[in-house]
């Protein structure tokens, strides 16, 4: 008898649609590029350098190209909504384009043009952290104001206004790039308009550390007493946190949106899955870097990597818990409850990585052992965009993709 989310239709494994809650589609062009040990600071932070310098290299035409493979890829690892924390907003420099939302709307009709489902996470940035001004490298991903940060918002929401595919959020990008007052003012704005709300928290311990110099607080702490965190808030890594903050998030029903082979490849840390499974968080997935594109993976990891931290097995969730974090909580993380059931991932149950796979046990086949390599279709309302495990736009997005990044590499 089949049970859980996945099930079997003859030679086939349906999925409900797929969500990446966290995206930055840019860094795609990274993959490969900053794995071997170029500075004495071998951390998370000598490779935000490596990504400053690739994200004022973009332009226009170069974003589209590298998000719209990034997305494609996306499609053929069985995703079909995607959540774009995007954060180039302006000129090298800090000077808008004429039309302030351009990159914006370049992110939108490269997933559009994928056929992805899109939201839009429209990122707030303002500093380098407390009490300092942005770098120069930082420039074109900051605005004067939050109130800037709506206004786009709003208007990049008003021109895909008729395109059901396509919503727009607001995320602040953390409490180190901005002050509280933006985080409160956009969190009301959220509500207000109800927009999905997203940022980073408690990625770095550096963070966490700057959060109690600023404002004696650490960051859960801080947004729980501005009334930021609720149902709709997306606590993105959620890494580094105490017991106490697992509970305030699982007491909010908050989302806490994982992104492990970032997180992984950025040394980041160990997430306390369990301890959020546990208080009641719902979890979800993200790609983030695009280290490597395999939701299976993602999800498969939030176990994975708590057994190994804690030297056992069975720790943070199931199989149906880690299926329901990648599809039905990272839609509803989106603002897109229940459209998953619109959307359909088909797999392969003859590939090498599910065959003889136990009909009662679908769900765990799936989680541990699927990869990429298993899908067949892929269908967003409706239509379908990847055949035969291959994009229907496949050699076009590839040729734009390899034509871009050479042109990005010989600007660096």
């Amino acid at each position: 008898m089949q049970t859980g989310i996945a099930h079997r239709v003859g030679d086939r494994i349906e999925l409900p649609g797929l969500a990446t809650a966290h995206s930055h589609a840019f860094q795609r062009a990274l993959r490969g590029r900053t794995e071997r040990k170029a500075t004495k600071a071998n951390n998370f932070w000598s490779w935000r350098g490596l990504m400053y310098g690739l994200a004022n290299a973009l332009d226009p035409e170069t974003l589209y190209d590298i998000s719209h493979f990034a997305f494609v890829e996306l499609a053929m690892s069985g995703v079909t909504a995607v959540g774009e924390f995007h954060y180039v907003q302006h000129q090298p420099g800090g000077q808008p384009y004429d039309d302030r939302t351009l990159l914006a709307e370049t992110v939108v009709r490269a997933a559009r043009d994928a056929g992805l489902r899109i939201v839009l996470l429209r990122v707030g940035y303002q500093r380098a952290g407390a009490g300092k001004a942005a770098l120069a490298e930082q420039m074109r991903f900051c605005d004067a104001s939050a109130d800037a940060v709506l206004k786009d918002a709003l208007e990049v929401r008003k021109r895909f206004r008729n395109d059901p595919l396509v919503s727009v959020g607001l995320a602040p990008h953390s409490v180190r790039a901005v002050p509280r007052s933006w985080i409160e003012d956009l969190s009301r704005a959220a509500k207000h308009e109800k927009m999905p709300f997203s940022m980073h928290v408690a990625e770095q311990r550096l963070e966490i550390e700057e959060c109690l110099h600023e404002y004696g607080k650490r960051p859960v702490h801080l947004l729980a007493d501005d009334g930021v965190i609720d149902e709709r808030f997306v606590a993105v890594h959620a890494t580094h946190l105490m017991p106490d903050e697992a509970k305030i998030l699982g007491h909010a029903r908050a989302f806490a949106c994982l992104c492990r082979t970032t997180e992984r490849d950025l040394g980041d840390g160990v997430s306390v899955a369990g301890a959020l499974v546990v208080e009641g968080a719902r979890l979800c997935t993200g790609i983030d870097s695009y280290s490597i594109t395999d939701p299976f993976e993602e999800a498969r990891s939030i176990e994975l990597d708590a057994r190994i931290h804690r030297e056992a097995r069975h720790v943070a969730a199931d199989a149906p818990a880690l299926m329901e974090a990648m599809s039905k909580n990272g839609y509803a993380a989106l603002g897109l409850s229940g459209l998953e059931t619109r959307d359909k991932v088909t797999l392969d149950a003859n590939d090498a990585s599910l065959a003889g796979a136990d009909e009662a046990l679908l769900d765990d086949a799936v989680i541990f052992g699927a990869t990429p390599r298993a899908i067949r279709e892929v269908s967003v309302e409706g239509r379908t965009i990847v055949e035969n495990g291959l994009h229907i736009g496949y050699d076009k997005a590839r040729i734009g993709y390899e034509r871009s990044l050479k042109k990005i590499l010989a600007a660096l």
